[in-house]
């Protein structure tokens, strides 16, 4: 599995996610929204690195240019909720991708694991296509693992490319290991998981952060 983490070398998105992470920061939720749709481009531009282009001639109004353009457009999926503001920044970046949404969510806590559930999946047709599948939160992967296997129901991909803003080291290991062929675009990768599989230090709960919490 090819994998991409982009905080390696600081860049302007290594500013985003340090936003990003500031808890002071994240009380401003329209900022928080705001930075992760940025985070979501500039990952989905990295991708776009790794896609196949044709040639094309375009005409200006002072003649002709010769230009490269996607061969194929991807699909987009976007892991609810969390991965919303995400997907607006590669829709922003692949203005022109198809677009589908799946659900995945945690249950309570099983044998001191948190389980995680499907059930609820609007995809296109995915058959010999190239998807992005998106979530901010990479912890334990099972989200990552369930969502792929439940929208192989809409066809095989023929390329895949899973694209998270921070992942955890176990995450990284499961996702690698049951999808050995899948292409990991991450913003940065933390060591620990908590006892309820939330990222150390990573930012909190992402989508409580972009829209408000679910708990009472």
């Amino acid at each position: 599995m090819p994998v991409r983490i982009l905080s390696d070398s600081p860049s302007l998105f290594t500013q985003i996610l340090a936003e990003l992470r500031n808890q002071k920061l994240q009380k401003d939720r329209q900022r928080f929204r705001w930075n992760l749709k940025r985070a979501g481009f500039i990952l989905a531009y990295e991708i776009s690195r790794e896609l196949s282009y044709m040639q094309a001639e375009v005409t200006t109004p002072f003649g002709q240019a010769l230009s490269h353009v996607l061969a194929e457009p991807p699909v987009l999926v976007s892991i609810l909720r969390a991965g919303n503001a995400f997907l607006e920044g590669a829709m922003e970046a692949f203005d022109f991708a198809d677009v589908g949404f799946v659900a995945a969510y945690r249950t309570e806590l099983t044998n001191r694991e948190v389980q995680v559930k499907v059930d609820y999946l609007a995809v296109p047709s995915l058959k010999g296509r190239i998807v992005i599948l998106m979530d901010p939160m990479l912890a334990t992967g099972r989200s990552i693992l369930l969502s792929y296997e439940a929208i192989q129901l809409r066809g095989q991909p023929r390329l895949t490319f899973i694209m998270a803003l921070i992942a955890s080291e176990q995450g990284m290991r499961m996702v690698q290991s049951k999808l050995p062929q899948a292409h990991l675009y991450v913003g940065a990768v933390d060591k620990e998981l908590t006892a309820r599989a939330y990222i150390v230090p990573g930012l909190g709960d992402a989508g409580d952060l972009a829209y408000g919490s679910l708990h009472s």
